[in-house]
């Protein structure tokens, strides 16, 4: 039997990154822009408010680029403070590189598992093969997932892993944000 179970973000992320007002490190993001225009050059930040102190801190989404060079349909977007924009400029490495920062996506993802009761389907099976998908670039470790989706301790996961009752191609130690497989056995 296959199962599919989908990680999917349920809020913008932390992001990490130094208040130069009160040194705190935890910025959130609420998908509002800024787009400034110098003749024929735009700049555009996605802006974030430190956690403690409400400072707001502004992440380089463009920085001197010919306005004919951007998409009007970006444009426009970032003109309408478009969350999901903002949701998909986080994920974007090189934007987080160029801005140094970090995300920490603690409590901002959700696993949906598709209501399956694990108990009365798992006497009926030996093998079940899950697939997981991941909404979003989320880093999550697969012992946790799998202790959440089959409703086990860590402890329980890892000890399966050890006996293998539990296998997967990809590594589960670790972290992991692509999608994968794994079987368990009876």
């Amino acid at each position: 039997m296959l199962e599919t179970w989908v990680v999917a973000p349920t809020c913008l992320p932390v992001v990490l990154r130094r208040c130069h007002a009160c040194a705190s490190e935890r910025f959130r993001a609420n998908g509002k822009f800024r787009v400034n225009a110098h003749h024929k050059l735009i700049d555009a930040w996605l802006l974030v408010l430190c956690t403690r102190c409400g400072e707001t801190a502004k992440l380089t989404v463009l920085e001197r680029t010919n306005v004919r060079s951007v998409r009007p349909a970006l444009l426009a977007r970032l003109h309408d403070n478009d969350p999901v924009l903002a949701a998909e400029l986080l994920q974007d490495p090189a934007l987080r590189r160029r801005n140094r920062i970090a995300l920490d996506w603690t409590d901002a993802w959700h696993l949906d598992t598709g209501g399956s009761d694990h108990a009365d389907l798992d006497r009926d099976r030996e093998v079940i093969d899950v697939t997981v998908r991941f909404a979003a670039r989320i880093p999550v470790r697969p012992v946790r997932l799998i202790a959440e989706g089959r409703g086990l301790t860590r402890a329980a996961v890892e000890r399966l892993i050890e006996k293998g009752n539990l296998v997967s191609a990809t590594r589960l130690t670790g972290k992991q944000s692509d999608d994968f497989t794994f079987t368990f056995k009876h």
